[in-house]
């Protein structure tokens, strides 16, 4: 009974072992792999605007309250030039102490306090962009943080692209396979690297930026790369 037990148990495990695939034995197949890239330009359809105010004072409770009111009187601007609530948000709240600079030994002397609040706003019509920077200035914003555009359907955009960034792999690609002396086979596999536009530039100003603010948002240029692996076909 005992020797029926070992012998059923030696069976099992050789065909456990006989169902195993033979993966040293397997050979990677032959390959080529290529990056395709592509571009397009559209116009930009959503802007954002970062304004802010910085108010200074003896102490802590004259700056901020100084600087809540000029924040307060901003985000009114933003709202009588009809910016929806859900299009604004407060990016930066700050107060600090400000020391004397001092070219002498000892402790630092307290002159005073800063604070700051800065919003960042959306917009959906371009065309409005001069006019709500022009509101915020004149509400007392003396920190703008740049405007930026962008295409805010992007994906949509690149879908061509993304075909001629294929046929970009696809040229690459036969020009490998023709120098090496083999023939180019399916693509095995295509992944997107990413796509988007250059990365955004802000203009900065620390001061009151004139009225009537001459604006041209051009177009975006979008790009998306592929990374593509084709197989190389087997010799006839």
């Amino acid at each position: 009974m005992q020797g029926h037990s070992l012998l059923t148990i030696a069976v099992s495990i050789l065909a456990a072992f006989a169902a195993m695939p033979a993966h040293a034995d397997e050979v990677p197949p032959s390959t080529i792999s290529v990056t395709g890239e592509a571009s397009t330009s559209a116009p930009p359809d959503l802007a954002r605007i970062e304004a802010g105010v910085t108010t200074d004072a003896k102490t802590a409770r004259e700056a901020s309250n100084a600087n809540n009111d000029a924040m307060g009187k901003m985000l009114l601007a933003l709202k009588s030039a009809g910016i929806a609530e859900k299009d604004y948000q407060t990016s930066q709240v700050s107060l600090q102490p400000q020391y004397a600079n001092q070219n002498r030994p000892g402790p630092n002397v307290l002159t005073g306090y800063r604070a700051t609040n800065r919003v960042t706003v959306k917009l959906h019509d371009i065309l409005k962009v001069a006019s709500v920077i022009d509101g915020l200035v004149a509400a007392g914003a003396n920190d703008l943080g740049g405007i930026a555009f962008t295409v805010s359907n992007a994906s949509k955009h690149l879908d061509d692209a993304r075909g001629q960034a294929v046929a970009d792999a696809r040229r690459k690609a036969e020009i490998y396979a023709k120098a090496a002396g083999v023939t180019l086979g399916a693509p095995l596999s295509i992944a997107e690297e990413g796509g988007g536009g250059p990365p955004v530039m802000y203009r900065r100003a620390a001061a009151p930026m004139a009225a009537s603010v001459p604006i041209a948002p051009g177009e975006e240029t979008l790009h998306v790369t592929v990374n593509v692996t084709w197989a190389i076909k087997p010799p006839m």
